[in-house]
């Protein structure tokens, strides 16, 4: 199968850095045809909070080729012996489901962003936005970014298939989801839902209601949970995610048409429905 490399300016790679264990970075392959653009940078939790860093590839190496800075939890996976890929034992009733990664490795990765910004002799010296950053992730990795994104550091969230729990009803240990940081977000935020049949959209749909205080946009994308993550370029919720990163983050006029006014590019796609508040 021919790996795709996004459609955008910047063919895409990834890559497991020496420096950056327990990540898998999503960039340009010649960060000299950037010139002087700079990448902003894409933080991105796995779908189920997997460790596998190519789960989401396709949708990862689009962003990238726009010109970003993708940074998945997880690594690489290496072959597996047939004993490596049994599953394993199945938890005991009324026992929660664990994270393989965790929720700090979102944050991690912006701090090496921003020292790799900065180092001597780094290829991405110079190169990164560093006030330029976007939580995201899927599923059980949106969760994680609602948390990352509290971080002050952060400028927009995107939460992909997700949203927190009620109350009470988090299966997920290690993981937060409380409904009271939708309080203290900051920025942006963005929600992507696979319409009625994502077994997510109750609680992202709720999380949206709940914010009044940031510019915040649901996009339900009629897919399900499974979204189109590995749909050739990522498929729409690739297109909508770069218009969002394009405009939340470089203030791109064009990109912000796909979403402001009552006549926006979105607002009359018919592959999606929009619902947004606090666009000035």
């Amino acid at each position: 199968m021919k790996l795709e490399r996004g459609s955008g300016t910047y063919p895409a790679i990834f890559e497991e850095r020496p420096d950056l264990s327990d990540h898998v970075v999503y960039r340009p392959a010649d960060l000299g045809a950037l010139g002087r653009a700079k990448l902003g940078i894409y933080v991105f939790g796995n779908g189920g909070c997997s460790a596998d860093g190519t789960s989401s590839r396709n949708h990862l190496l689009e962003i990238a080729s726009h010109g970003y800075l993708v940074i998945a939890s997880g690594t690489i996976p290496k072959p597996k012996s047939d004993a490596a890929t049994k599953p394993g034992p199945t938890p005991a009733p009324g026992t929660k489901l664990t994270s393989a990664t965790p929720t700090r490795a979102l944050t991690d990765a912006i701090d090496w962003a921003q020292r790799e910004n900065a180092r001597a002799g780094s290829p991405f010296k110079g190169r990164i936005a560093t006030t330029e950053i976007a939580a995201s992730g899927w599923s059980c990795g949106g969760l994680q970014a609602l948390s990352a994104a509290q971080d002050p550091r952060v400028t927009t969230a995107v939460i992909m298939n997700s949203g927190f729990f009620p109350e009470g009803a988090n299966p997920i240990g290690g993981v937060v989801s409380d409904k009271a940081l939708l309080k203290t977000l900051h920025g942006s935020i963005l929600y992507v839902l696979g319409g009625p049949t994502d077994i997510a959209a109750a609680n992202g749909t709720d999380d949206f209601q709940r914010i009044d205080h940031i510019p915040a946009a649901l996009v339900n994308i009629p897919v399900g949970h499974g979204g189109t993550y590995m749909q050739p370029h990522g498929g729409i919720a690739a297109e909508v995610v770069t218009a969002w990163l394009d405009w939340r983050l470089k203030n791109d006029r064009t990109a912000a048409a796909r979403f402001v006014g009552k006549d926006c590019g979105f607002c009359q796609d018919k592959r999606i429905t929009i619902e947004r508040k606090h666009f000035d």
